[in-house]
């Protein structure tokens, strides 16, 4: 694929190209440099808000990676990783109503999620899990990907890659209305950060490198949101797929990110101090710093 398959399937304006080459080709040419060097697999963490643009640039990344310098490459989304709507339903029974929505830490698959790095990392072939939104569960039967053979870049994208669980005492009062409302006692949030806290942190060590997609604020998620919400319903359109029981509406949206907004909150404080890589945005996406710095 070319950088013009990867702006048509995107549907993005050309300009895009413009910027991603001022801002991502260094990133690229290091990774082309230690491949060149004989570094095994490459694992790279990419960590944004909801509709920061991550999918997009993980898929532009390995577009570009096989593209000008022949590296096999794939992408992963923690999405891909989500419970089934069963598995969640039975969660969502057993220990907190607000677990049949996915999203939050404890509703990922994260030993299939470890499983499937290991895989790709051996060089065996795997099974890709994808997650259809439309109908808020994982796809099965002919529509699961199979990767085969050697890959010498794994791309792993999500909202909440590479967080950090939080303190007890910041965990005692609610944050908005949904934990004020829904989650009164904290049970919930408190399975959420044990969660995050537990084998997610050994995901998260396989990375080599993260890059952070750094929100101006919370604010500015709902917005985005909102515009991931439309471009997949105008998918479904292009696709004839009429299958929308999963598509949210704008008020549904705005309930929704309450359940992402502590972690979100608390990475955006801490987490530009420990990124390999800083892209900051502003509100409309575009990037207006880069920070590369050397973590222990």
């Amino acid at each position: 694929m070319t950088a013009q398959d990867f702006i048509e399937r995107h549907k993005l304006p050309q300009a895009y190209l413009q910027s991603a080459q001022q801002w991502f080709e260094p990133l690229l040419q290091q990774f082309s440099d230690r491949y060149a060097a004989g570094t095994t697999t490459q694992i790279l963490g990419i960590n944004g808000s909801q509709g920061s643009g991550k999918s997009t640039l993980a898929d532009y990344l390995c577009t570009m990676i096989a593209d000008r310098h022949g590296i096999k490459a794939v992408s992963l989304s923690m999405d891909d990783f989500y419970l089934t709507k069963a598995e969640r339903a039975l969660l969502a029974d057993t220990t907190h109503p607000l677990l049949a929505t996915r999203g939050v830490p404890g509703t990922h698959d994260i030993d299939l999620a470890i499983r499937t790095v290991e895989q790709l990392t051996a060089g065996e072939d795997t099974q890709i899990p994808r997650f259809d939104k439309s109908i808020d569960d994982r796809v099965t039967g002919d529509k699961v990907e199979m990767h085969r053979g050697a890959v010498s870049l794994i791309v792993i994208e999500g909202w909440c890659w590479g967080a950090t669980a939080q303190s007890e005492s910041e965990l005692q009062l609610p944050i908005n209305s949904l934990e004020k409302t829904e989650d009164s006692k904290g049970h919930w949030r408190h399975y959420i950060n044990q969660s995050l806290a537990g084998n997610y942190q050994q995901l998260f060590a396989m990375v080599d490198q993260l890059i952070m997609l750094q929100a101006p604020s919370f604010d500015t998620v709902y917005n985005w949101r909102l515009e991931q919400e439309s471009k997949l319903i105008e998918h479904l359109k292009s696709t004839a797929n009429p299958a929308k029981s999963g598509l949210m509406s704008a008020q549904q949206i705005r309930r929704f990110i309450q359940y992402f907004q502590r972690i979100t909150e608390h990475s955006l404080q801490e987490m530009p101090g420990r990124a390999q890589h800083l892209y900051q945005l502003d509100q409309q996406r575009n990037i207006i710093n880069y920070k590369s710095q050397s973590v222990a």
